[in-house]
């Protein structure tokens, strides 16, 4: 654990230790390989040292909600949240075995996997109607954020009144739009990142601890 990594973890537990602040349970959605368990590894990485979950080029390897419990984010003015990031499956409306052929899976595997994904999207919904207390809403910045499945997710999640804060991924990337994002969302704060370069991650660290403390 690098010395950076580990200061910010005794400096957060002291201060969240001093404020006793309660704990939030924010949950990390969005469709399939827009980034959202890297983000969940980058958040954790950076304040515990600890990864969430592994990350895979092939859609839905993350196929179980899982939760990193007890992670405390310090702001630029020494405000500070504890919160359990929930780092949940790749929502979508539809998930068919053959996408992941292309992949090079059997046909055996493939639909394994599709039936898996499809009870891991009905678990993640009962979180989300259940279990969380905010949203961070991932989305790819070089894809469309006008799919059906964004504008159901985002109006699921106004329907419950939850915080939500929209996080444009992949910036890095030459044909990212995140002000497409921006467009689509308005009533929402978007905080564009990389979270593979780590690019803008301190901007939506203090986003967090405005939205969710």
């Amino acid at each position: 654990m690098s010395i950076l990594i580990q200061a910010r973890k005794r400096i957060s537990k002291f201060l969240s230790a001093f404020f006793r602040k309660k704990k939030a349970r924010i949950g990390i959605y969005g469709p399939p390989n827009a980034g959202k368990t890297t983000l969940a590894n980058r958040i954790a990485k950076d304040w515990t040292g600890e990864d969430v979950g592994l990350v895979s080029e092939i859609p839905h390897e993350t196929r179980r909600a899982v939760r990193k419990a007890d992670i405390s984010i310090t702001g630029s003015n020494g405000s500070v949240i504890t919160i359990d990031i929930v780092d949940t499956p790749g929502v979508t409306t539809k998930i068919d075995y053959r996408d992941f052929l292309e992949y090079g899976m059997d046909k055996e595997t493939a639909i394994a996997r599709a039936r898996e994904a499809t009870e891991g999207v009905a678990e993640a919904m009962h979180w989300l109607r259940e279990d969380i207390d905010g949203v961070i809403y991932m989305l790819d910045s070089t894809e469309d954020p006008f799919m059906q499945v964004n504008i159901m997710m985002i109006g699921i999640i106004e329907s419950r009144k939850l915080p939500v804060i929209i996080v444009a991924n992949k910036i890095d990337l030459p044909d990212a739009m995140p002000q497409r994002i921006r467009s689509a969302f308005p009533q929402h704060p978007v905080v564009p990142v990389s979270c593979t370069e780590g690019r803008n991650i301190e901007d939506l660290y203090e986003k967090m601890v405005q939205y969710f403390g």
